[in-house]
């Protein structure tokens, strides 16, 4: 029989050891699994490794090609020290332990908890494993953030990366200071602006001079930064300037709590109202003095022009140019409005460029949304295409079985053990013989009162989950017979669209809507 071994170390552990205790260590779950296969007479094809993610995280390396070897059968049997080695997400349990790994023939054990899919009876063991520690992310999510909302509003910067113009500073743990030389050209976008610049023109001057944007200065000098997938991510544009000359971090105050993540098991992020972040004056040193920066805020409030109610606006920052992934931005020509790439304009012959027009773009989005509409309530269609709702009805009367058989046992267990009493006191039964079936009813009262609980629970999950999936449909249901799109609309259903330049030949215009739901 071949095994795989997988062994992961999250941060979170790495924390908790200290020199009387590395259980938790990689070499040590290594050791332990090698002697474990050695034990079986199992052989050892690969060793899967993967440090500092936590078993929430999907996109582990070495667990994503363990995944991948698995279905290819490379494999009889996948060791681990434990389950949640393996995973903490009941999802993931279900799909791969529960279900696909039996499909593909292979096997799966872990040490410490008994998990072993050869043994029938232990699929209950397996999910309530999986149940406690879905809690257990749930939990230590709650913990993380409310941890790192003091630090905010303490006034301590908890980001992976320093803003632009400041770094962090070695000497004080949550503090920024100001990095001179890209502080000098914040000044400078500060200044242009208020001697009339507009941002656009800002953007196209720094990039004409060949001055990195923030990205590519990070990159440059080593330090930390968030990777871009654009094309031309090395640009200044109007969106860079923009965002910097609204920003109080410039003149000393901490911004903080801008996005929330939309839940523990998600990473993404949605934005939160202004009136929600977590804003702290005077915490570090500023780089624009406040008679600039009331300038600046005033001559923007005097250039903001209202959007125009259902047109303008309407597709703000939702889309994007297919070939560098920029936001397009609005443009009017004879009171029509466009929606249009200004790569070019920053930087010559940086994106061969794509325009729309709004009301093009609102028909088209309308009718791919009333045919989606369409596909989505059909009850017929739902139950073809996904399965879920099958299978979580077969498991919520399952569940619901389970909890209806354990408490007739409990309740048969409480006679018991009232009967077993009468029968000591008629002298039935001797004392020893009473204390060691008493001692069984009670342990078996124990353990039915415990599953009753875990099966409750597990109950809970299932119908939050058929509840999300009706939400679903009722928030899709609010919308099938518009006409007309708002930003309310779009923001809730559509998270981006693609726009390319159009065809020459056919007059095609190439357009990717991808849809929150």
């Amino acid at each position: 029989m071949k095994c795989a071994i997988y062994v992961r170390l999250s941060q979170e552990d790495r924390n908790k050891e200290n020199i009387e205790d590395d259980s938790n260590s990689i070499q040590n779950q290594k050791t332990m699994l090698i002697q474990y296969a050695l034990k079986e007479n199992w052989e050892i094809y690969n060793i899967y490794s993967d440090d500092d993610y936590t078993g929430a995280d999907r996109n582990r390396p070495q667990f994503n090609q363990l995944l991948q070897d698995t279905k290819n059968r490379q494999f009889d049997i996948i060791l681990c020290k434990s389950q949640s080695r393996f995973t903490r997400e009941l999802e993931i349990v279900e799909k791969y332990i529960n279900h696909l790994f039996p499909i593909w023939g292979v096997r799966f054990v872990s040490i410490v908890d008994n998990a072993d899919t050869s043994n029938k009876g232990n699929k209950k063991s397996r999910q309530i494993n999986g149940l406690v520690n879905e809690w257990y992310l749930e939990d230590m999510s709650e913990n993380i953030r409310s941890v790192l909302n003091n630090k905010k509003q303490n006034g301590k910067h908890i980001g992976s990366f320093a803003l632009y113009g400041y770094q962090k500073d070695p000497n004080q743990k949550g503090h920024l200071r100001i990095d001179e030389e890209s502080a000098e050209i914040v000044r400078e976008v500060f200044n242009l602006y208020a001697q009339g610049d507009g941002k656009t023109t800002i953007a196209r001057i720094l990039n004409q001079r060949g001055i990195p944007n923030p990205t590519e200065y990070k990159r440059l000098k080593g330090m930390r930064y968030k990777t871009n997938n654009n094309v031309n991510a090395t640009l200044w544009k109007y969106s860079a300037i923009s965002s910097m000359l609204t920003n109080e971090m410039y003149i000393g105050n901490m911004v903080q709590g801008k996005y929330e993540n939309v839940s523990y098991k998600s990473k993404k992020k949605r934005y939160k109202p202004k009136d929600e972040w977590i804003i702290v004056k005077n915490t570090h040193e500023p780089i624009i003095d406040f008679e600039t920066w009331n300038r600046v805020q005033e001559l923007i409030s005097q250039k903001t022009k209202p959007f125009e109610k259902g047109k303008i606006g309407v597709f703000s920052q939702k889309v994007y140019c297919k070939h560098c992934g920029y936001a397009l931005r609005s443009k009017k020509v004879k009171d029509k409005r466009y929606l249009q790439c200004t790569t070019n304009y920053v930087a010559q012959n940086s994106c061969i460029g794509c325009f729309v027009a709004v009301n093009t773009l609102e028909k088209i989005v309308l009718k791919e949304l009333k045919q989606l509409m369409i596909e989505l309530l059909d009850e017929k269609k739902i139950s073809e295409k996904i399965e879920l709702n099958n299978h979580i009805t077969t498991k919520t009367k399952c569940l619901e079985k389970d909890i209806n058989n354990y408490e007739k046992k409990l309740n048969d267990t409480n006679k018991n053990i009232k009967n077993l009493y009468i029968d000591k006191v008629k002298e039935i039964i001797t004392d020893d013989d009473y204390i060691m079936l008493s001692k069984e009813f009670k342990n078996d009262k124990s353990t039915y009162e415990k599953l009753i609980n875990d099966y409750k629970k597990q109950l809970t999950i299932v119908e939050n989950q058929i509840n999300d999936h009706k939400d679903n449909i009722d928030i899709v249901k609010q919308y099938t017979n518009i006409d007309t799109l708002n930003r309310e609309i779009v923001a809730s259903l559509i998270d981006r669209i693609y726009v390319s330049k159009r065809n020459k030949e056919t007059k095609e215009l190439p357009i990717e809507i991808h849809w929150n739901f």
